[in-house]
């Protein structure tokens, strides 16, 4: 066989290689990179569409039920399975010269136009939120800050019909240089900074805008996360939570008894995929205010955490033991609080208790 056959052989093999793992990453599922983060409370828009479609991301009734994520998913899946990459670099700070208006929910079209479609206009799915609230940001590389910045848009603005601008953002809180050894979470696979957030008199829809600048390299996350303002000063406990399962996902449930006093708990799966699952927990106050509470969710099988937000989550055997966190442990009669995990398995029906303090 001649060298120019081999050689031509090759290149034909190459190119056919080449063209098997394009379509390969177009559409096969693969897991969420390893590094860098996003907000995961309240779900920026593409870790929303991630976490509500991630395991069915085909489903033909994204169309009709969830039109902005469907839009998104069919403009590049990669943006929502690569939910943690939407940064930008080398902008010193200077971001509303790097990003112009219309453009805040892609970082200016980042990654080569890659999350273009979260500067989609329209109504995108909004998590319900108090005034004050938890703004929930995971860095999985544990970059640590340098600052971070979160806004949220004027009453005045409807994102439902107009696209997002500088000026429609008003700064509410600023967290400044914090290392990941201090963030408030320290999980297997990464770190959280939970940030609460306070804001008066405000209902109906918003953005929450937050910009991360890890400290590693200058190098700034942004995302946009919709919300809707239920006009309270505490959780409302008929609120969805961020994790919480869209309203046609089946999913398996366990709850304790509603107690007189004390605390019940109710668990629930908000999606699932090849090898995790994601849950939501609520905890619910009996008819006495409770100072604090703890939840064990005890399984048939040995469960591995990786990672947790809203309490503090430690799995020992066949059980996870959470604890409420320092925002959200003091409840009224009847008043509720939510928390998540990420757990590697297949999720089953646990037997769940839950005692206050």
């Amino acid at each position: 066989m001649t060298t120019h056959v081999v050689r031509k052989k090759f290149l034909i093999s190459a190119v056919i290689a080449a063209l098997v793992a394009t379509l390969a990453v177009l559409v096969t599922p693969t897991s969420p990179a390893a590094a860098h983060g996003n907000v995961i409370g309240p779900a920026s828009r593409n870790y929303g569409c991630f976490q509500r479609w991630g395991d069915k991301f085909q489903a033909p009734e994204m169309a009709t039920e969830d039109p902005m994520c469907y839009q998104a998913w069919q403009a590049d899946p990669q943006a929502m399975w690569n939910w943690n990459g939407l940064f930008r670099e080398g902008v010193a700070g200077n971001h509303q010269a790097a990003i112009p208006d219309g453009q805040l929910c892609s970082a200016g079209k980042t990654q080569n136009g890659r999350y273009a479609a979260m500067d989609a206009i329209g109504d995108w799915k909004a998590t319900t939120v108090a005034n004050s609230f938890t703004l929930n940001l995971f860095d999985g590389a544990r970059h640590g800050a340098d600052y971070i910045r979160v806004y949220v848009t004027k009453p005045s603005y409807n994102p439902v019909t107009t696209a997002l601008k500088w000026s429609d953002l008003d700064l509410v809180k600023e967290v400044p240089n914090t290392p990941a050894a201090q963030w408030t979470e320290q999980l297997s696979n990464g770190v959280q900074m939970d940030i609460p957030v306070s804001l008066s008199g405000r209902s109906g829809r918003a953005v929450v805008y937050t910009i991360w600048q890890a400290s590693h390299l200058d190098q700034s996350y942004y995302f946009c996360s919709d919300v809707n303002f239920s006009g309270t000063t505490s959780p409302s406990p008929t609120s969805p939570s961020p994790t919480s399962p869209s309203p046609t996902s089946p999913s398996p449930t366990a709850s304790t008894p509603a107690p007189s006093g004390g605390c019940s708990a109710a668990v629930s799966v908000a999606s699932q995929w090849s090898g995790a699952y994601q849950a939501t927990v609520t905890v619910t106050a009996g008819a006495a205010a409770v100072k604090g509470w703890a939840v064990t969710l005890t399984y048939g099988a040995a469960q591995t955490v990786q990672q947790s937000w809203n309490a503090t989550v430690l799995t020992s055997g066949n059980q996870i033991q959470a604890s409420n966190a320092s925002y959200n442990g003091a409840l009224s009669a009847g008043g509720s609080a939510t928390f998540g995990f990420i757990a590697t398995g297949t999720p089953s029906t646990p037997a769940v208790t839950c005692s206050a303090v």
